[in-house]
């Protein structure tokens, strides 16, 4: 153990009670470093509980990647292409696909006694994904996704719930055009589910795959596409490459061509938003930084400049310049290390007490969440903590050389 590391312990465990400006410095300085950890953490957490809280809504809805009809996906008319067994199991086939599930969607108007509403009507297989559903799932319960009993089920958002004033159990009438045909169905209300993700949650309904092959006069083996959900997420990219090279370009029976978007394609304007809050998390982090080692820098100068008489004394003793530099550089460390876990502490309560009881609510119409989210991603808060840690020592090394211009000849005629 070093001699400037031995002097700093006795000077931090041990401080000189006498020193009335240095001793309110210090405990300014440790608030400082502890509320810029604070929120920087609690920033970072906030804006990947975000992040990912709107992913999965999003990919919820729908799925990491979507195969569909060419012009249909550019914005052309909706066209079906086939998906049968030997195209399903090509897709499964693919290296990293979880699932596959075919869907079909049709434009609608739901009629009650006193309103009606237009929404999307989209019709999944028994092979759909429901646990993102069912976590939403506020009341009753999902339909029939297998399509083996002709029940008409129909699962409704609060939002349409709301406007039309329905209620699980209720039926109600949905007129469907094509062409010049209007087909009428009568649905029974299975589940109401929420979001709060508005995009969907006003228009959006779902029901068995085989009513909308009906409606949109499909064949049995035809539907707007498939939703293929990824054994991991951070694999999408790669993944979308091999669907590019297997999949697209490629023609069914009816000579329509297949092609494959992923979630980031689809939904541009959403995931744009979210990449726009990292530009935020870098402000605030470099603020905060700024603050601590602001805070810090002011605390060691008032520091180094009341022990001016320790410094001449031991200039005198023999010790150089760099020793007295590394003393007050590592007592400056504790004082931060300090910081740090004061900050750290206080960060996680915050975030455990928001996660156990909800208590910072949202405007769900505005975030798409009703209580802030949160998300404690620990390497990232690890790292967090150690640069500003190795930042704040940088920092400190220029005002740390203010030792050197204390001469110990002056200071002791001086005393």
């Amino acid at each position: 153990m070093s001699f400037p590391f031995n002097i700093a312990l006795r000077l931090y465990f041990n401080p000189d009670k006498t020193k009335k400006v240095s001793n309110p410095a210090v405990r300014i300085a440790t608030a400082g470093i502890a509320i810029g950890i604070a929120v920087m953490l609690i920033s970072v957490a906030v804006v990947l509980g975000f992040k990912h809280t709107i992913k999965d809504k999003v990919v919820g809805f729908g799925s990491h990647i979507t195969v569909g009809n060419f012009l249909s996906m550019n914005g052309y008319e909706q066209i079906p292409v086939v998906m049968g067994d030997s195209m399903l199991t090509a897709i499964k086939g693919t290296e990293g696909v979880k699932s596959v599930s075919p869907y079909a969607i049709t434009q609608g108007i739901l009629k009650t006694d006193t309103d009606f509403l237009g929404i999307q009507l989209k019709g999944v297989g028994e092979s759909f994904d429901t646990q993102f559903i069912k976590q939403n799932l506020i009341d009753g319960k999902l339909p029939d996704f297998s399509g083996k009993s002709d029940t008409k089920e129909l699962l409704v958002s609060k939002s349409q719930a709301d406007k039309l004033q329905l209620k699980v159990g209720e039926r109600l009438f949905a007129y469907f055009i094509k062409g010049d045909d209007v087909r009428t169905r009568r649905f029974t209300v299975s589940g109401i589910y929420q979001t709060n993700l508005s995009a969907f949650d006003e228009t959006l309904c779902f029901t068995d795959l085989k009513t909308t092959q009906v409606l949109n006069e499909y064949e049995k083996d035809q539907a707007d596409g498939a939703e293929v959900l990824l054994k991991d997420f951070s694999q999408l990219d790669l993944v979308a490459k091999r669907f590019v090279k297997q999949v697209n370009r490629k023609m069914d029976r009816n000579c329509e061509t297949y092609s494959s978007q992923t979630v980031y394609d689809m939904y541009p304007g959403i995931f744009s938003w979210l990449d726009l809050l990292d530009l935020n998390v870098w402000i605030i982090l470099g603020l905060m930084v700024a603050v601590a080692g602001f805070t810090m820098i002011s605390g060691l100068l008032i520091i180094i400049l009341e022990r001016t008489n320790m410094i001449g004394l031991l200039k005198a003793l023999g010790m150089r310049n760099r020793g007295i530099r590394h003393t007050f550089i590592w007592l400056a460390m504790f004082i931060v290390c300090k910081g740090l876990v004061i900050g750290n502490a206080f960060a996680f309560a915050l975030i455990a007490l928001q996660k156990l009881t909800g208590i910072v609510k949202l405007d769900p119409a505005v975030y798409f969440v009703s209580e802030v989210p949160l998300e404690v991603d620990v390497p990232i808060f690890v790292l967090i903590n150690v640069a500003t840690l190795i930042i704040c020592s940088v920092i400190l090394i220029l005002p740390s050389m203010l030792v050197s211009h204390i001469s110990p000849a002056k200071v002791m005629r001086y005393e």
